[in-house]
């Protein structure tokens, strides 16, 4: 589980900064990348990573503001012409649907591959086997949404050797110890399959704030968390106009880090006024509530480890 920052960029691109969009790279887990919010050019900042466009899986969008999705139409139609067959589902707020389809209708462009297109409401938008996707409302003016990806616990390794020892053969009653069932063996012995299995592995997650003023719901779906990318359009200096135009300080990022108990807090979403050394100096005033906090800049990538 990686990210790819693609674009931390705010309102339209600058020189150092794309506009917003955000690569969860699921090579791993499901050998597939999710993006969250597609704005103008992303496709053009995916021919400088290894991502191929084939391999997007998921798209969430958090609200309908054109830097968070005017990329759209054109990697979808990109996706054909780079051997895209497999489904493709978009997930965004009332007015996505009608966005997509209007733009691929009136500049014909034909997919080769399956396209489903979700307008969610709070609540679990997606889930399987391996993850859980939950969005909550936020606050910046529109419908806007945030999200958080949870990985579920996977079920520790099975304890081979052990049960090698114990002269149980490899074979179907492995699977079933596996698991956690209780298993009769041919020679009578009756065994817990849960006592041959290693702790399992506590599952990822990771939270994106989408643009949005403080909020308490996003601090909750941020609780505990193991990384927060959490947008700080503004210096703490300029909290007035973060809220005036429904957006957050660094300052104010950190605090909702720190009060959730996220273990990292990525800022992303920065104006393009503060260039240059000025972009150091809104990582320190994160730093300076919670420490573990790092300025994001095009094509920064952070692995998230197990642990």
């Amino acid at each position: 589980m990686e990210l790819l920052f693609l674009g931390t960029g705010a309102g339209i691109p600058a020189k150092t900064r794309n506009v917003t969009s955000i690569a969860l790279k699921l090579l791993e887990e499901r050998r597939s990348v999710w993006l969250f919010d597609c704005g103008e050019a992303t496709q053009h900042q995916i021919l400088h990573t290894t991502i191929k466009p084939r391999k997007i899986e998921k798209i969430f969008i958090t609200h309908m503001h054109g830097d968070h999705v005017y990329g759209l139409p054109g990697l979808l139609g990109s996706r054909s012409f780079q051997g895209g067959e497999d489904e493709l589902t978009v997930y965004g707020p009332k007015g996505i649907k009608a966005f997509i389809e209007t733009s691929l209708a009136v500049t014909k462009t034909h997919l080769t591959y399956p396209l489903a297109v979700q307008e969610i409401e709070e609540g679990i938008v997606f889930e399987d086997d391996q993850f859980i996707v939950t969005a909550v409302s936020v606050i910046h003016g529109v419908e806007a949404f945030g999200y958080r990806v949870q990985e579920k616990d996977i079920t520790g390794a099975l304890k081979a050797d052990v049960l090698k020892e114990m002269n149980i053969p490899p074979g179907p009653v492995y699977q079933k110890i596996k698991k956690g069932e209780t298993v009769t063996l041919e020679d009578g012995r009756i065994i817990n399959g849960s006592d041959f299995l290693e702790p399992p592995k506590k599952g990822r997650s990771v939270v994106f704030s989408g643009d949005t003023r403080v909020s308490d719901k996003l601090k909750e779906l941020a609780r505990d968390c193991d990384v927060l990318v959490h947008e700080a359009t503004f210096a703490k200096e300029d909290h007035k106009l973060a809220y005036d135009y429904y957006h957050s300080t660094t300052e104010q990022a950190a605090v909702i880090a720190k009060e959730a108990g996220a273990k990292q807090l990525i800022l992303t979403h920065i104006s393009a006024r503060y260039q240059g050394d000025a972009s150091l100096e809104l990582q320190k005033e994160a730093v300076d509530v919670f420490p573990n906090s790092v300025a994001a800049y095009d094509f920064l990538e952070v692995t998230i480890p197990r642990g």
